[in-house]
């Protein structure tokens, strides 16, 4: 006589087919990448404006500011600073991405000298990395900026965005080798990705942000400061999100301006629903009228554009004369 074995029950049978597979407490490791970024610290001029104007800048690469990093949350970022024999001056690299040592990581170097570390991008969001060599108002104050975004590893925790800009605000004072101007805060403009009125079609030489009616428009904004406040408004807009630190668990909505303070980074969503021009602005209007202008223009045949548009900024045909900016 046949003897049958009874059929296991279905759910305990899954249940001991899974504690045969090996499981992994965290899976985000064996898809995090690591990423070889290597900046050189360059002293050069840059443009600044329509007319071509030139400004002694320190810079990363050679920008103002410098190139924008991105990666994915929890990969890991090898950094290398090469500060060239050619140059005058220490310099140095402080992410606000990164949490480790400052003393060890963020030292300044001398010319002719290299640093290397690692550090892994944590938290999601958009964040500030600056120079940090003394006096580091100076250094901060001449170029030595940028921004770096993390992705988040879950790509639905907000909106796909159909266009995105970096934007750095910034402040420039005439004078580059006045560290006491800077301490006293007497700046001559605050700018946009080095340029005065960089993106304002109605100044002379100024270019502008596109967009398509209804896109959503993801502006990934960092203040470098080094003093100045930005209350970040869309003249005929509102924020439809704000992200503090770029972070999507730091979701506002219905915003009209936000502040981010020197140092500070937000995301920005706005939804132009028709055609026209959209200036974003710093509403601190001293801010605002001496170049922290920048006009989205929405149109259904906006062409791409690079994540900051005119970085560096080559004037081809060089303006003797800079247009007044019309007040808002």
């Amino acid at each position: 006589m046949e003897t049958r074995r009874p059929h296991p029950h279905p759910i305990l049978a899954g249940l001991a087919a899974c504690l045969l597979i090996p499981l992994s407490l965290d899976a985000t490791p064996a898809n995090a990448k690591t990423h070889e970024v290597a900046m050189t610290a360059v002293e050069t001029d840059v443009v600044i404006d329509g007319s071509g104007e030139k400004y002694a800048a320190w810079t990363f690469n050679g920008t103002m500011p410098g190139p924008v990093i991105r990666v994915t949350e929890g990969d890991t970022i090898k950094f290398t600073l090469t500060n060239p024999a050619t140059n005058k001056y220490p310099h140095a690299m402080d992410f606000h991405a990164a949490e480790i040592d400052f003393l060890k990581n963020y030292r300044a170097i001398n010319a002719g000298e290299t640093l290397t570390y690692s550090f892994v991008a944590k938290k999601p969001g958009v964040f500030f990395y600056h120079c940090g060599a003394p006096p580091m108002i100076q250094h901060v104050a001449r170029g030595m900026f940028g921004a770096v975004i993390v992705d988040p590893k879950n790509a639905k925790a907000w909106p796909k965005a159909d266009r995105e800009y970096v934007l750095v605000q910034s402040e420039l004072y005439k004078n580059p080798d006045d560290v006491q101007a800077m301490f006293d805060r007497k700046f001559e403009h605050v700018i946009f990705n080095g340029g005065v009125f960089k993106y304002h079609p109605f100044v002379t030489g100024g270019g502008k942000l596109d967009a398509k009616p209804g896109e959503r428009v993801r502006i990934f904004f960092v203040n470098a400061g080094p003093n100045e406040f930005s209350a970040f408004h869309p003249i005929g807009e509102i924020w439809d999100s704000v992200y503090e630190s770029g972070n999507p668990a730091n979701k506002l909505s219905g915003v009209q301006t936000y502040v981010v303070g020197p140092g500070g980074a937000a995301v920005f969503d706005v939804v132009v629903e028709s055609a026209g021009a959209y200036p974003l602005v710093t509403h601190s209007l001293t801010g605002a009228l001496r170049g922290g202008i920048a006009v989205l223009v929405a149109s259904p045949d906006a062409g791409s554009q690079p994540l900051m548009p005119m970085v560096p900024w080559k004037v081809l045909v060089p303006q003797t004369e800079i247009t007044p900016v019309p007040v808002p």
